[in-house]
């Protein structure tokens, strides 16, 4: 039995309409016969949406019992057991329920899909892990219910379902999203034309992405090199030289004109070198390229107008950009330089942008068209002097004759030339041909083969002999040149490569994706084995290739070490690029190695950390939880002595010393609960939609009753947070601000609106803390200058800031103006993100 296929409708906020189209799909396979379910549908009280429910079939979902109410989540062993061919999945990223089979609903998913159950589903842009960071700088919200990437790219169908905002917008107004009690404020808060907007080209953007690695995978498993010019994707040719930064700019702005442009700034480094790049020029225009949204690719090639050409076609490139040559006037001699070169060969799918800047014509720029060690144009060049020149030379010497040893001078200085032109082979040839003209033409008997006068045998063996000893000494200056040139751009590499690992800027699949371009290979992998009879396994790969399962399978294998082997696929290199493969595969042991240690060094901590925290838990139970129950143990000891006949008021005082040690150990064990939540992460919120005056009045209670001024105004915006939380967070500033204010001062709540976000301000006029202080007084177990041992554990902050940060909100303290301390717990406003607001049906909101 195969693995199920997921098919997901991808939108941009709620109320677009992605439940509705997969109600719609499910209508249409239903009706061609396939049998098809409903998992979980949230219509949310949308007609409309309700509407698509009537003929499916829906499989009953289960009851679960939490914090005294009774919620429903989708029955995975129903669905199991059901066995469709099809489940309707809804809201993808939602959390469910504590004691749910799953944590997350996308893990109930993989369960029906490797069941061999189609699923469709549903999920919100705002909801992927990696966008967490912009849209809460879109929307000023953190996102809470997040799905991973890989679980979405995963989808063998992505669908987005696209709605204008206007549209949107309109929509909410008529009331066919949210109730009418909750339109005008989503309205002004989520549905702001600019969040819309914003949120709607991330939807485009990533869908847009994902249909381009789809087009990739095709094109790569068909073979296919023409270049389709799906979307705008400039490749920059750099040099290393300064007018780099002008090409890289004039790609963005031409990336900027054309929707989804995408800028690639790639360095080709030859094996026989260039002397114009400056490693610390490649890292300021890395810099650059990445600082306006590009790529930088630092990719090996001889050849550097093919290896330019094969780039860009295997990105699927529309536009290659490069700089005007560079070289004087007189270098054009060794052919047409590698701008024309690249335009010449890019065909009609390329276009080739060049581009004037400052250094035209001031120094080499791009180098000429390689091949041989020499270059291709002076290879030819060569062929042409030793060949076609002692033709030539025979002809013109035939008309005027100055004698043999002249004739023979003549002849050898063209197979001199043709040696420095092209080296050996030419060479060689010119010595020949010349020998043989110098014979037939010049040495007695004319016109024949043969030599009657031994003495130009000698001649001719010596003009032979410099030929060829010429030609040697430019062919090994050319071999020498080749290898220190090639052991250069090797250094460069290994260079760049050491010093991004040994600064930790690289990761194991960066790493392999630089070994994958630099190679030109279409995967690369690291496999790793315990044992010489263990199977091997993946620790990392990239690539479209297909996937490895032993090193023996891959096209190059390098080995690390007795268990370890970096394998490539693609094409078989050359052993001159074994040195560097060799390098690479030992950075990448030594990547993975930090890795997995800083893995070790993270548990290792979270260890040190909780060891601190029992330890400090047990010298709290030792001293300042000992103090309450001594007072009590006394006071019970007191009233129960039969030597002293207590009066009405001393019992009352001993028993109201009673009560409050009682309470006091009560808040202390309490505040040592809830910060032991909060270590192990149990600490699990029911987020609801509250009226803060609802909530803050009966956070003090525990605190004198003239102590507190309270400023909560009824006209503010609901707040999305878990009130039994946030009652205790409350309720432990409000403690620590009267425990710290002088006899007969008035702390004040006060609470306000601000755009998106509710405040919450406790303010003291008491001592107040240090600036250095006012992050360190949330850490567990810290009470700030000379607190008695009675005042506490120290956990009072701590918990508060735990609570607030699990409701998704933000505890800072500030100082109060003229003196004191005011702590700012910043909400977020009800409505601005209703599709976190999972666990209150029915009127959890839409995800």
């Amino acid at each position: 039995m195969g693995r199920g296929k997921l098919r997901i409708y991808v939108g941009a906020a709620p109320g677009v309409g992605k439940t509705y189209a997969m109600l719609s799909e499910a209508h249409r396979r239903v009706e061609r016969g396939t049998d098809c379910v409903v998992a979980v549908v949230e219509h949310h009280g949308r007609p409309r949406t309700e509407v698509m429910l009537h003929g499916l079939e829906q499989v009953p979902r289960q009851e679960l019992g939490y914090r005294d109410t009774v919620f429903t989540e989708m029955d995975v062993r129903a669905v199991l057991a059901r066995r469709p061919e099809v489940a309707l999945v809804d809201e993808l990223a939602h959390t469910n329920i504590p004691g749910s089979a799953n944590t997350k609903r996308w893990q109930d998913v993989e369960e029906l899909l490797a069941a061999g159950i189609d699923v469709v589903s549903t999920v919100n842009i705002q909801h992927l892990e990696s966008l967490g960071d912009v849209v809460e700088s879109i929307t000023g919200v953190r996102q809470q219910e997040t799905v991973p990437d890989e679980v979405v790219r995963r989808a063998d169908q992505i669908e987005l379902v696209d709605m204008s905002p206007q549209a949107l917008r309109r929509r909410m107004a008529h009331g066919n999203i949210y109730k009418s009690d909750k339109v005008d404020a989503a309205l002004s808060n989520y549905f702001r034309p600019g969040n819309l907007t914003a949120l709607r080209e991330l939807a485009l953007l990533w869908v847009a992405d994902r249909v381009d690695a789809y087009l990739k995978q095709y094109r790569s498993e068909h073979h296919v090199s023409k270049i389709w010019g799906s979307r705008e994707r400039i490749v920059v040719g750099l040099t290393g030289g300064p007018e780099g930064r002008t090409l890289i700019r004039r790609a963005a702005r031409l990336a900027e004109k054309g929707a989804g442009g995408e800028v690639l700034a790639v360095y080709i480094a030859r094996s026989d070198g260039l002397t114009s790049a400056s490693p610390k020029e490649l890292a300021v225009q890395r810099t650059l390229a990445e600082d306006l949204g590009g790529t930088f690719h630092h990719v090996v090639g001889d050849d550097i107008p093919a290896a330019l050409l094969d780039f860009a076609r295997g990105v699927n490139a529309t536009q290659i950009i490069l700089g005007s040559s560079r070289r004087k006037s007189w270098q054009y001699v060794f052919g047409p330089g590698v701008g024309a070169t690249v335009a010449r060969e890019s065909g009609p799918d390329l276009d080739v942008h060049i581009v004037t800047h400052d250094e035209v014509a001031k120094g080499r720029g791009l180098p000429v068209a390689r091949g041989a060690r020499l270059g291709r144009s002076r290879v030819v060049w060569g062929w042409l002097v030793g060949v076609v020149g002692p033709a030539v030379l025979a002809v013109l010497l035939n008309t005027v004759h100055l004698g043999l040893a002249n004739d023979m001078l003549l002849f050898l200085t063209l197979t001199v030339a043709a040696a420095l032109l092209g080296g050996l082979l030419p060479a060689l040839a010119s010595a020949a041909v010349g020998s043989l003209l110098l014979n037939y033409f010049y040495t007695t008997p004319l016109h024949r083969w043969t030599i009657a006068d031994p003495r130009n045998i000698v001649a001719i063996a010596i003009f032979v002999a410099v030929g060829v000893s010429v030609a040697s000494v430019v062919d090994l200056a050319a071999r020498r040149t080749h290898q220190a040139a090639r052991l250069r751009a090797e250094s460069e590499i290994l260079s760049f490569l050491a010093g991004n690992v040994l600064r930790g800027e690289t990761g194991l699949e960066d790493l392999l994706e630089r070994v994958r371009e630099t190679f030109g290979m279409e995967s690369a992998a690291l496999l790793e084995r315990e044992s010489d009879v263990a199977p091997w396994t993946c620790a990392g790969r990239v690539g479209l290739g297909r996937p490895l399962e032993r090193p023996e399978e891959a096209d190059v294998d390098m080995p690390v070490g007795d268990h370890m082997a970096l394998a490539l696929t693609g094409r078989v290199l050359p052993a001159e690029d074994r040195r560097v493969l060799a390098a690479f595969a030992a950075q990448s042991a030594v990547v993975l190695d930090r890795t997995r240690l800083q893995e070790k060094a993270d548990r290792a901590g979270t260890l040190a950390e909780g060891n601190r925290i029992r330890t400090a838990l047990l010298a709290a139970v030792s001293h300042d939880l000992r103090t309450p129950l001594a007072g009590i143990k006394a006071a019970v000891s007191s009233l129960r002595s039969d030597d002293v006949a207590w009066s009405e008021e001393d019992r009352a005082e001993l028993l109201e010393g009673i009560e409050e040690g009682a309470d006091r150990l009560d808040h202390l064990v309490g505040n040592l609960l809830d910060m032991s939540r909060l270590q192990t992460g149990t600490v699990t919120p029911l987020i609801r939609e509250i009226d803060l005056d609802e909530v803050v009045p009966m956070a003090l209670g525990g605190v004198p009753e003239d102590s507190v001024e309270l400023d909560v105004p009824e006209a503010l915006p609901m707040v999305a947070v878990d009130a039994g939380l946030l009652e205790r967070a409350a309720a432990n500033l409000v403690e620590n601000a009267v425990k710290y204010s002088a006899p007969g001062d008035t702390v004040l709540v006060s609470a306000s609106a601000i755009a998106d976000r509710v405040e919450v301000r406790v303010v003291d006029r008491g001592p107040g803390v240090p600036d250095d202080a006012k992050e360190r007084i949330f850490e567990p177990f810290q009470r700030y200058g000379d607190a008695p041992r009675g005042a506490g554990v120290g956990l009072g902050l701590a918990v508060a800031r735990g609570f607030t940060e699990a409701m998704g909100g933000t505890l800072t303290a500030e100082d109060t103006p003229g003196g004191g301390l005011t702590m700012v717990l910043t909400l977020r406003a009800a409505g601005t993100r209703p599709e976190l607001q999972h666990a209150v049906p029915p009127e959890r909101q839409a995800t």
